[in-house]
């Protein structure tokens, strides 16, 4: 029987640990667990050399940690890197002149990562280009976030910024401030920073 396990062991090492440098090493060990089992008589007690055979099919069956626990480990470490994201305080809508990037109370800046409440949409906003007086909640509803499609209720303006979620539009000519305008449900999406 020990001789059938033997057997049995190199042909899986032959097939799957072709390339271990444990090759020679577990060769040894198992002609050292065949001597020691022919010379001591059955019992119930393992031997060591059983020991070693099943520490070398431990071996042989090691497997890697599941990906969950890599990813959750991931996370851990990626909050300690220097990518922090940052929201907009208070959030800005501003013309095609103004900057775009995370607004604060010392830096107005017109926040370029809006998204809607309502509709759980991205806020889009053309530079230069206002909303034509006919646009209604069907046409945005459809064709959001299609910069053809919207192109045909788009009309150039210099220096107007036209947004747009899928159920609410604005545009703008001058800094808003998004607290002042209680119609809109936009908030910021967070920054990279």
């Amino acid at each position: 029987m020990d001789d059938d396990i033997d057997d049995l062991l190199d042909e899986v090492e032959s097939k799957f640990c072709a390339n271990s440098p444990r090759k020679s090493k577990s060769k040894e060990t198992k002609n050292a667990t065949s001597r020691k089992s022919k010379s001591t008589s059955g019992g119930g007690k393992k031997t060591s050399g059983e020991d070693d055979l099943d520490a070398i099919i431990d071996d042989i069956c090691d497997v890697p940690e599941p990906l969950e626990k890599l990813e959750v480990q991931k996370k851990r470490s990626s909050s300690f890197n220097s990518n922090q994201e940052k929201k907009c305080y208070p959030v800005y809508l501003g013309a095609a002149n103004s900057a775009l990037g995370p607004g604060t109370t010392m830096s107005q800046r017109a926040c370029d990562r809006l998204r809607c409440t309502d509709c759980d949409f991205r806020v889009v906003m053309y530079d230069n280009y206002e909303w034509h007086s006919s646009c209604d909640y069907l046409f945005f509803r459809n064709n959001v976030p299609d910069f053809n499609k919207l192109s045909a209720k788009l009309n150039k303006k210099k220096g107007c910024r036209a947004y747009a979620c899928q159920c609410k539009w604005r545009s703008i000519r001058d800094w808003v401030d998004l607290q002042k305008d209680a119609d809109l449900k936009w908030v910021c999406g967070k920054h990279t920073i």
